[in-house]
């Protein structure tokens, strides 16, 4: 391990420690997800919730609540069984740029995921395990299908990937909370084809921030190639388990304002 990382490591091992744990959920949009125990319903709100994550987190978590009551908060059943009279309501939701147009095409996609895989899980592996150094070919995969069906183009945005250099900082986030389980009670670690130790850490404008004031990166771009970088630095203080230190980065930025 590189002298820096050595001394910079007991910061975020503590800091890890400060926000990996329960109190950390109900301000956080995983709060969304952690209302459910059915595997289905916690993957069909994780993703709404993740993907809607920008923006005032109290707003994040009110429009999740919202969304999940006019699905009856039973997404799983209601994406796979409601009627077209159903979906009425949801002509008046908007989320910051996100709006009914996006939501119908989520909606869209989701039952015509459901009607043929038990788990959201297959649009990112499709086969029976990752085996990639990193997850990038996952979301690239991700992107793909989630918009080989007919789709409006205004929704290609609220779904990132690599190919398109973007950081994909949401979907990263969604797939720590899938794939890592340390028993904390905070991650899920309901997806099994993912190893920890290819998750990328999520990264924003925030998080690049105090990861280049702590010399973990070059500059404060938020971007694949930085989010590739952080994540290798990181990953030298935990080889096995790198995007355990989002909640070190996120903490010592959102909370504490390094």
């Amino acid at each position: 391990m590189e002298e820096h990382l050595q001394k910079i490591k007991p910061l975020l091992d503590a800091k890890v420690r400060l926000y990996n744990q329960p109190s950390f959920i109900d301000r956080d949009p995983i709060v969304i997800p952690h209302a459910f125990s059915k595997q289905q319903d916690v993957e069909l709100s994780g993703l709404f919730a993740a993907v809607l994550a920008w923006g005032n987190r109290t707003s994040i978590i009110n429009n999740c609540r919202k969304l999940m009551s006019w699905m009856d908060d039973a997404p799983h059943d209601f994406i796979l069984h409601h009627e077209e009279a159903d979906l009425k309501g949801f002509l008046s939701f908007a989320h910051r740029t996100f709006n009914a147009t996006d939501l119908l095409y989520f909606i869209h996609f989701l039952r015509h995921h459901y009607r043929q895989y038990a788990s959201l899980e297959d649009a990112f592996v499709p086969g029976k395990t990752y085996k990639g150094d990193t997850v990038e070919q996952a979301l690239i995969h991700f992107h793909k299908y989630f918009f080989s069906i007919e789709h409006p183009e205004r929704t290609r945005k609220h779904i990132s990937t690599p190919a398109r250099k973007s950081a994909c900082k949401r979907l990263n986030m969604y797939l720590r909370w899938m794939v890592r389980q340390d028993k904390k009670g905070v991650d899920f670690g309901l997806w099994k084809k993912i190893s920890p130790r290819q998750l990328v850490c999520p990264l924003d404008v925030h998080v690049a921030r105090v990861a280049q004031r702590l010399e973990l990166l070059p500059d404060n771009q938020s971007n694949w190639r930085n989010a590739l970088h952080l994540t290798a630095q990181l990953r030298q203080m935990n080889p096995s388990d790198p995007a355990v230190y989002d909640y070190a980065l996120f903490g010592l930025g959102a909370e504490e304002r390094l």
